[in-house]
């Protein structure tokens, strides 16, 4: 299967990552994400809400109790969809599917889609974008949450010989590919792209850009997790607007 290692990678990532949405507290999503995420989703009262990447369900699940009238989940991984079946919520189904290949769904079905973290794993963001705006209906808005690509080109910090974080590495910039990280002790593969990919595929696909959002904490976020101090230095993180 092509890009198989892909999906072994999740699968093996999936009960750490299953276990922590359940049981744990991720403060990059509950303190400096889901906020502006849902912010640039706006009102979802009555909408039909598609979810591209939605893991165990934690945000078709959020979009469900803000007044989504049907949200329907799509992932490759299946340890991840079974997970989320397993929390079922009135109006919200999950489909084990590639998001770059939503053929199964008809043209102008949904008045808005997510991608919260997932292009920035797809090889083709492209094919998802283009596969969006055919089952997006006119005036229907796409939310895209990436890493910042100023982060995922290199992204580590450089520390002083005394341990102190004193900038930044941003390196092999244009340099687009893959890149190999550890999540939960985990080996994951992201896509670095270049913000001028990312806007020029978005406008070649037939979206407008509505919101550019660099997402920060609040100090009162920086008081519950003192860890995420650093993201008041450079933005790890990037929200697109879209509208078909």
């Amino acid at each position: 299967m092509k890009n198989q290692h892909l999906n072994n990678e999740w699968r093996t990532l999936a009960p750490a990552w299953i276990r922590e949405a359940r049981e744990g507290d991720n403060p990059t999503r509950t303190a400096l994400l889901d906020g502006p995420v849902l912010d640039a989703c706006g009102d979802v009262t009555g909408l039909r809400v598609l979810d591209c990447g939605c893991g165990e369900g934690r945000f078709c699940r959020m979009l469900a109790a803000r007044g989504a009238a049907y949200v329907l989940g799509l992932d490759l991984c299946e340890p991840m969809i079974a997970s989320a079946r397993e929390m079922p919520v009135a109006g919200v189904e999950y489909r084990k599917a590639d998001a770059q290949v939503l053929d199964f769904l008809g043209d102008r079905t949904f008045d808005l889609a997510v991608s919260y973290l997932n292009q920035c794993d797809l090889p083709d963001f492209m094919a998802n974008t283009r596969e969006v705006f055919r089952v997006l209906k006119p005036g229907g808005r796409f939310v895209v949450a990436n890493l910042h690509p100023m982060r995922s080109a290199v992204g580590g910090w450089h520390w002083s010989e005394d341990g102190v974080r004193q900038h930044v590495i941003l390196d092999n910039y244009l340099d687009e590919g893959e890149r190999c990280w550890k999540i939960m002790d985990c080996p994951l593969t992201n896509f670095h792209r270049t913000l001028s990919t990312y806007m020029n595929g978005f406008l070649a696909a037939g979206f407008h850009l509505e919101r550019l959002a660099e997402p920060t904490v609040t100090p009162e976020n920086v008081a519950r997790f003192p860890g995420l101090a650093d993201e008041l230095r450079v933005p790890n993180f990037i929200i697109y607007r879209l509208k078909k």
